[in-house]
């Protein structure tokens, strides 16, 4: 096999074959039907419009948006965060309202008019959320920056009270693991007008 031919799945895949061979020695697994087994799933065509553009798209019925949009649509900017809806770095708008794509199974969203981190500039002229996120510095490692800056933007159209704290609470689903919180909240209050 060459490197080329070896991605992230085939090593775990091997690795996980290799950890079964440690265990039970004598036990003969067939990598095919292991194979096999997790690629089982039924598939469904869907049609999605993804940051304005028509998709029509083959899933497994298990998958989750968030793995269709990573793995089949290449739009990285929509991050695997803890995979459970616990951190919001995978928020999304669906329809205009923000989502944890992680939660969302694609199949369930067929129709729907989706936008990520990817679809908010207009060409290279930055949003607005974009650019407030960059005047205020509000990021460390930016891992989390695509969530925030979604479920921000969706901030920005729903009902929330002038105060800090009622910001706070509309920005809770989204965990920045290295505290960039006092310039999130600052790059968020520049858009809605509330001078501190």
């Amino acid at each position: 096999m060459t490197r080329e031919e070896l991605d992230r799945r085939k090593f775990l895949q091997m690795a996980a074959g290799a950890g079964k061979l440690s265990v039970y020695p004598n036990v003969e697994f067939s990598h095919a039907a292991a194979e096999s087994s997790a690629s089982d799933g039924v598939t469904r065509a869907v049609s999605l419009k993804v940051n304005g553009t028509a998709r029509q798209l083959d899933v497994d019925t298990r998958a989750t948006l968030l793995d269709t949009l990573r793995e089949q649509l290449m739009l990285f900017g929509v991050k695997k965060g803890c995979d459970h809806g616990q951190c919001g770095a995978c928020t999304i708008h669906v329809n205009g309202r923000r989502i944890n794509s992680c939660l969302a199974l694609t199949v369930m969203h067929d129709g729907d008019e989706i936008t990520t981190i990817e679809g908010l500039a207009l060409g290279d002229e930055l949003h607005p959320m974009q650019a407030a996120f960059v005047e205020h510095d509000a990021f460390q490692c930016g891992y989390c920056t695509p969530g925030q800056i979604m479920s921000a933007t969706a901030l920005l159209k729903e009902p929330c009270g002038p105060s800090d704290d009622d910001l706070r609470e509309g920005m809770s689903g989204n965990i920045c693991r290295c505290g960039a919180y006092p310039n999130i909240l600052a790059a968020v209050r520049s858009l809605r007008g509330i001078a501190k």
